[in-house]
């Protein structure tokens, strides 16, 4: 195995290891902080992190606020104040060693408020923004403010080169990495376009060598780029390391500090994740924010893939085959399906999948009384946690906040399940866990095979870091 000698990032010598970020409070001042700490760069989330009383109580996130837009005010202060108190925890666990970047979603609600917010707040405690989620083109313009580097994820060549035509170039001095995150091996939201095949993984190296290459074309040969997805242990990425095609190259964790003494998941979050089998995580696209995202398959998925599959296209007038009427809501307004969707529709309400919801796409869903009762709420209790949500139909940038479409209740309320899942206490945890999200990577399944993890073995991110040099 050759030696994982440091590399030159924003600045400074550090190991080529970098905590990916990971949504609410999942990543956290502790978890980054301990990773900085032994040498590599560590990267608090900045999307809704936990703040703080003055006796140290996590300040729970309730909204009060009489409409969206009031609520997501409440949400960015709440975002601000917690990335503040994050970067303060890492700064002082990382005792000056390492790097400490902070990472958000540029789709998240009021992003730019917030990545502000907390730099304006945290004053050099944090070295670098880590963003994706979209086309941060004002990333760069930020970095620049506060003098900072930026590190932009990407999924191709593409899609850093339109960045950096738009804006990036603008300040090539504080580019210090470019992720490459793989759409098809990361925990979390990916960044698939609509000619990749989500079933169809490709080799990450010619898309590397791409980028690479994109990026000499711009002047950029020391830039590291930063692999993302599917790192485990780093012998299996042994031809990387100082290939000369591929230049400077650091390698990024996401699902494995998930198990560490310091990750702050709970405890039945960690016991899941050493019962994982292969293809226990896959692709799907249940997320409200239109992206596909990579998340472990349990009773959570599975309910929102049969609330799909429940399905049936209507019209509000009889037309064609759409011929055998159905009364839908309380007032059993008359739509239009085929004699066949009528029959599966009635097989449906015999099982208990009684309530009918609109979609956008001009069809109808059946879901139990209960759970009808629950989307309507969340649907309703939106607090502009995205820029757009598919789910609840908001919009930060359109007219009365409103993407102009009607509310998709084949989705789920995203910042409900992930602070959920996140602060899960240890009363009825099991029941936390089939019922959320759980985001990970598709090599989460290692956890259960890989003999570092023997009897259940929890490391610190010392440890961890440790295990992780000797690339086995």
């Amino acid at each position: 195995m050759k030696a994982i000698n440091a590399i030159r990032m924003g600045g400074v010598d550090v190991l080529p290891l970098i905590e990916g970020g990971k949504g609410v409070s999942v990543s956290t001042g502790i978890s980054s902080g301990h990773w900085a700490a032994a040498g590599g760069a560590g990267t608090v989330s900045i999307v809704n992190a936990d703040s703080y009383d003055a006796e140290g109580r996590r300040v729970p996130q309730v909204y009060h606020g009489r409409n969206r837009r009031e609520r997501q005010q409440e949400l960015i202060a709440y975002a601000i104040n917690g990335g503040i108190a994050q970067a303060k925890i890492a700064h002082d666990l990382a005792g000056g060693r390492g790097r400490i970047h902070a990472n958000i979603l540029w789709e998240m609600g009021g992003a730019e408020e917030v990545i502000t917010g907390v730099l304006e707040g945290a004053p050099g405690l944090i070295h670098g923004l880590t963003c994706g989620a979209g086309m941060p083109y004002r990333l760069s313009e930020i970095a620049a403010r506060f003098g900072i580097h930026y590190y932009p994820i990407v999924s191709s060549a593409r899609a850093f080169s339109a960045l950096w035509k738009r804006s990036f170039h603008k300040n090539p001095d504080g580019l210090g990495g470019v992720v490459y995150e793989d759409p098809w091996r990361a925990g979390g939201h990916n960044g698939l376009s609509n000619t990749e095949n989500p079933l169809n993984p490709e080799d990450p190296f010619p898309r590397v060598l791409a980028l690479r290459q994109a990026m000499r074309g711009f002047g950029l040969h020391e830039t590291p780029i930063i692999m993302a997805g599917g790192v485990w242990c780093l012998e299996e990425w042994e031809d990387w390391i100082d290939n000369p095609e591929l230049g400077p190259i650091a390698f990024q964790f996401g699902t494995r500090p998930l198990l560490t003494q310091e990750s702050p998941i709970p405890d039945a979050w960690k016991r899941r994740l050493l019962t994982l089998k292969k293809g226990d995580v896959f692709l799907n696209r249940f997320s409200p924010t239109g992206f596909y995202s990579s998340a472990v398959n349990n009773p959570f998925l599975l309910e929102l893939q049969a609330r799909s599959e429940r399905q049936v296209a209507y019209s509000t007038e009889p037309v064609g085959e759409h011929t055998a009427s159905y009364g839908v809501g309380a007032r059993g307004r008359l739509v239009f399906m085929t004699e066949a969707d009528r029959a599966h529709v009635l097989l449906w309400e015999r099982e208990g999948y009684t309530e009918a919801m609109r979609t956008p796409d001009s069809t109808l869903i059946f879901v139990a009384p209960e759970k009808a009762r629950e989307i309507l709420a969340d649907q309703v209790a939106c607090m502009g946690c995205l820029s757009e949500c598919r789910f609840s139909n908001w919009s930060q940038r359109g007219p009365d906040y409103s993407n102009g479409h009607k509310a998709d209740p084949r989705s789920f309320c995203i910042q409900k399940t992930l602070q959920s899942i996140a602060h899960a206490g240890s009363e009825g945890a099991d029941e936390v866990m089939d019922n959320n999200l759980m985001f990970g990577g598709t090599n989460a399944w290692r956890f259960g095979t890989d003999p570092f993890y023997a009897n259940g073995f929890v490391p610190t991110v010392g440890q961890l870091v440790d295990r992780i040099l000797t690339g086995r």
